[in-house]
């Protein structure tokens, strides 16, 4: 027998609706890429949720006119702004795919993902309409692209079928049903940033994207409600900005998008003019505003969290915001094979009658998994490992947010037994926290042993003098391997390698202790804003330890 329910699709367009009829006077601020001054910023656009919900509606009927069918693949190169968040409910509330490109990647990077998802539309700001023009000749299935501007703005390019966003929106009117069909539809494709290898798409459905987003919200994971203010650092085109466009129209929260700018200075400006509540980012964004804020003497007004995800926070930097300024970290994991959230480290009834050391202890973990997703932990030999925050291994996943395979198959079947491994080397504790302790292609193997890159890290930029640090294995020949610590020194700091090596001893097993110290003026990063190993290690494959 079963229950005498509706049964009503859960579709991406639930979300603007509801967000428009029940939080329709709520607003959605924008800095805009054609702004008034020279370098395109200081424009602000502000308008409500419904009238983005009207915009989407006649976006979803331009898309029609332009032969854009179900399931069609339609890619944007967007900062966040306005008129992606359009973009984000009219390609997928009209029954095709948005497919968000990383604009920070390689050209044939790009190319490659466009052609391989067969994009029919490409939206763009007049940002990377340099990049478009030097692309579009390799874009095989692209008919058209639109550049996401009004007539005055319309860059100068030699592109074919170039469009124009506010001309497009303009001969349309509003009168638009959105179609139903069923939730398990494709919504949205994003990319994994293919260290190793092409790239490869995780292909998000309506059902998925909004179980992801109602989880996300939860007050144990990104505690989202209609009082707060969100500000979205991380990009619309990093694994849909985790999220926060769709559980931001669930929960009536009013949003803020930067545009393009990710500077200390830019942002500050605009947690304190629009009364940011919440802002949610990866740790390379947080340590410009901090910096910077140190140096200007500033204060927040409004902000009370900040979500830190997309590589592992340093405790030093939850120790700042919590103690200097007096905000909330969640510290957060996920993946784009997850869409993407995971797990949220917030405390339980127990830990808030600890002391601050042991909360910082639970902090410091990538947290507990939100509802929908589980874990575990296998040895080398696939058998689960106990949950008692010692013993490590590889980490599974699963759950209706975790991909099953990836856009045409590529790479086969990656589930173990219906699990999805992560690559990545956790510990999780008999609360179901998790910490991960490596990428299992960046752990380091000394005589048998792992050693943690990411807790040697934690301790290295906890050092007063260094901005940012990242540890390796190097080989060794009676060892395998053994760590070395490739770091930048703060502006106007000092540290020799000794004293930056002395600084270990006590915090860790004397056999982790580090055995070099490289200073570089800088670390390189993946177009997602993590450390790049992988560049690290190639950029020193000629290293050689002095005691070797």
């Amino acid at each position: 027998m079963q229950g005498l329910m509706m049964d009503m699709p859960l579709l991406i367009t639930d979300l603007i609706r509801h967000a428009d009829r029940h939080h329709g006077s709520v607003e959605i601020v924008s800095k805009t890429v054609e702004g008034p001054n020279p370098d395109g910023s200081g424009a602000i656009h502000r308008y409500t949720y419904r009238e983005a919900h009207t915009r989407a509606r006649r976006l979803a009927k331009a898309l029609k006119a332009l032969g854009i069918g179900m399931s069609e693949r339609v890619a944007t190169l967007a900062w966040n702004g306005f008129r992606h968040f359009e973009i984000y409910y009219a390609v997928a509330g009209s029954g095709a795919v948005i497919h968000t490109i990383n604009p920070r990647l390689f050209p044939d990077q790009i190319v490659y993902m466009a052609n391989h998802a067969e994009d029919k539309l490409v939206f763009f700001d007049l940002t990377f309409a340099p990049l478009i023009e030097k692309l579009a000749p390799q874009l095989k299935t692209v008919k058209g692209y639109v550049a996401m501007t009004d007539r005055a703005h319309m860059p100068k390019i030699g592109v074919p079928n170039l469009l124009c966003y506010e001309e497009l929106l303009a001969a349309q009117d509003d009168a638009f049903d959105w179609p139903s069909f069923d939730e398990r539809t494709a919504a949205c494709l994003c990319y994994t940033s293919g260290t190793t290898g092409n790239p490869k798409g995780a292909l998000y459905a309506h059902r998925s994207t909004i179980l992801h987003a109602y989880a996300a919200a939860l007050p144990d994971a990104l505690n989202l409600s209609a009082r707060d203010v969100m500000l979205p650092v991380v990009p619309m085109f990093h694994v849909n900005a985790w999220g926060l466009p769709y559980s931001c129209a669930l929960t009536g929260t009013k949003l803020v998008f930067p545009g393009q700018h990710f500077d200390g200075k830019s942002l500050h400006e605009l947690f304190e003019a629009e009364g940011v509540t919440l802002s949610a980012g990866v740790p390379t964004v947080w340590l410009g505003l901090l910096n910077y804020m140190k140096e200007q003497k500033l204060r927040f007004s409004a902000l009370r969290a900040v979500v830190i995800g997309g590589s592992a926070c340093p405790p030093a930097m939850i120790r700042s915001f919590q103690e200097e300024y007096g905000v909330q970290v969640l510290h957060a994991w996920g993946m784009t094979e997850m869409s993407p959230l995971g797990t949220v480290s917030t405390l339980k009834a127990k830990h808030l009658k600890m002391d601050k050391e042991a909360r910082y202890a639970v902090q410091n973990k990538q947290g507990r998994v939100i509802f929908g997703v589980d874990t575990k932990i296998v040895g080398q030999d696939g058998r689960e490992l106990p949950r008692d925050g010692k013993a490590f291994g590889d980490l599974h996943v699963r759950g209706p947010w975790v991909i099953e395979s990836y856009y045409k198959g590529e790479g086969g079947d990656p589930l173990k037994d219906g699990w999805f491994p992560t690559g990545d080397v956790a510990t999780i504790d008999p609360d179901g926290y998790v910490q991960i302790t490596d990428r299992s292609k960046d752990v380091i193997k000394s005589g048998g042993e792992w050693i943690s890159s990411i807790d040697l890290e934690n301790i290295a930029v906890a050092h007063p003098a260094i901005a940012e640090a990242a540890v390796i294995g190097v080989k060794h020949p009676k060892w395998d391997e053994r760590p070395i610590v490739v770091a930048v020194k703060k502006a106007g700091q000092e540290v020799t390698r000794d004293e930056l090596l002395k600084y270990f001893e006590g915090r860790v097993a004397k056999w982790w202790l580090p055995d070099d110290v490289v200073f570089v003026k800088e670390l390189p990063h993946t177009a997602t804003g993590k450390l790049s190993k992988l560049n690290l290690r190639q950029q020193l494959k000629d290293y050689k330890l002095p005691a070797a």
